[in-house]
C-alpha cells in the first residue's frame, strides 16, 4: 500500500510504540505518520457501521450522522468532542489533536447499510462531532465517497465545517443538490486574528474561512454560518460581533446561528488550563458562569440574544427558510437563529 512504509503498527501489533487497548476494540489495521502531518499519528481502522442514530431525546435536526474520523487536528481548545477519545484509552487534551482515528471503509459501509430496505432516507449530518474537512482528509478522502453515498441513496445531507478543504469537492456538493436537500454550513466565531490563533490553532485563518463561504455561494448553494460557541469576555462584544457577523455577510452567507460557549466533560479542563495560561484574569469569570454546570447561565444567554439580534438584523442575514437543517451543534439551550430550517 502507499503509505505502507510509514506504519508505525499494523494489524494492532506495534512496530514502534504500538496502539492503545482501545483501539484495538474498534478494528485496528494499522498506525501510519507521515511527514507532512508532523506531529500526527493515524490509525486507520475498519468500521461494522458507519451510520449514528441519535437519541429521539436529543431533539436534534437530524437523526443520524455519519463521522470517518475520530479525533481532530485543528485543536480547538473548546471542542465538545474531547471527551470520546477517553473511550479509545486517549486523552481529550494532546491525544484527541495529534492521534486520528480514520475509519477508511466508511463510504463502503455506508453504502451496504443505504441500501437496507429497512432505511427510510432520513436526514444525515456530517460534522457534528469532528470536522470532516480536517487535514486529514487531504490523505484519506473520505468524503467523496460520503457524499456520493447519500446521494445515490436519495438521503438528505448537511455539512458543518471550518475546514476550507471541502472547496475540493463542491461540484461534487452542488451535483448532490440536485438529487437531494443539501445544507452546508461554515463555522467561524473568532474573528480577532491572534485570538485565533491562540483558541482554534489547527484551523484556516477566518478569512480563508469567508473566503470559503464566498465559494459555497458562487457554487450556487446557500451557506448558513454558525458563529459558535461565542466565548465570553473574550468574542462577545458588540464591537466583535458587529465586525464579525458583517465580514460574514459581505462574503455572502444566507444566515448565522450564535451561541455561547458550553463546557462538558473533561472539555471543561483543557479549557480552562487554556485559560488560565493565555488569559489568567478570566478564570475567576469563567468559574462564576459555569458554576452550575456545562452551560451559561440563563442570564448570559438572555444578554448575548439580546446582544446578537440587532446585529443580525443590521446585516441581513435573517430570512433563510429552508426546510432542510443546517448540520448544528452539540445540543445549546436557547440558540439565537437568524434563518429557520
Amino acid at each position: 500500500m502507499r503509505w505502507a512504509t510509514q506504519a508505525v503498527a499494523v494489524n494492532g501489533k506495534p512496530v514502534d510504540d504500538g496502539a492503545l487497548p482501545g483501539l484495538q476494540r474498534i478494528g485496528l489495521v494499522r498506525s501510519v505518520r507521515a511527514p507532512q502531518f508532523e506531529g500526527v499519528t493515524f490509525h486507520e481502522v475498519l468500521c461494522k457501521s458507519a451510520l449514528n442514530k441519535i437519541p429521539d431525546a436529543a431533539a436534534l435536526p437530524f437523526r443520524y450522522t455519519v463521522n470517518g474520523y475520530r479525533g481532530c487536528s485543528h485543536a480547538c481548545r473548546y471542542c465538545f468532542a474531547r471527551p470520546t477519545h477517553e473511550y479509545l484509552d486517549f486523552n481529550c487534551g494532546n491525544d484527541f489533536d495529534t492521534q486520528v482515528v480514520v475509519k477508511t471503509n466508511v463510504a463502503e459501509v455506508l453504502r451496504r447499510e443505504l441500501a437496507r430496505p429497512s432505511w427510510r432516507r432520513d436526514a444525515v449530518a456530517l460534522g457534528t462531532n469532528t470536522d470532516p474537512y480536517q487535514r486529514a482528509e487531504g490523505r484519506y478522502a473520505l468524503m467523496p465517497g460520503i457524499i456520493g453515498a447519500l446521494a445515490d441513496s436519495g438521503t438528505p445531507l448537511s455539512i458543518l465545517t471550518k475546514g476550507t478543504l471541502l472547496r475540493r469537492d463542491l461540484p461534487l456538493i452542488s451535483a448532490a443538490a440536485e438529487q437531494v436537500p443539501v445544507s452546508v454550513s461554515v463555522s467561524l466565531a473568532v474573528g480577532d486574528a491572534e485570538l485565533h490563533r491562540d483558541v482554534e490553532p489547527g484551523t484556516p485563518t477566518p478569512q480563508a474561512r469567508l473566503g470559503l463561504i464566498a465559494a459555497i455561494r458562487d457554487a450556487g448553494l446557500d451557506c448558513h454560518v454558525m458563529v459558535a460557541p461565542v466565548l465570553p469576555h473574550l468574542t462577545d462584544s458588540v464591537e466583535h460581533l458587529d465586525a464579525l457577523l458583517g465580514d460574514v455577510a459581505a462574503a455572502g452567507a444566507t444566515g448565522v446561528t450564535v451561541f455561547g460557549l458550553h463546557l462538558r466533560g473533561s472539555t471543561r479542563g483543557w479549557f480552562m488550563s487554556w485559560l488560565a495560561r493565555s488569559h489568567p484574569d478570566l478564570v475567576t469569570r469563567y468559574r462564576e458562569l459555569y458554576g452550575r454546570g456545562a452551560y451559561l447561565p440563563p442570564s448570559y444567554r438572555g444578554m448575548l440574544r439580546a446582544r446578537a439580534a440587532p446585529l443580525i438584523a443590521k446585516h441581513r442575514l435573517a430570512g433563510d427558510h429552508r426546510p432542510f437543517a443546517a448540520a448544528a451543534t452539540a445540543p445549546e439551550p436557547e440558540p439565537v437563529q437568524a434563518t429557520l430550517f
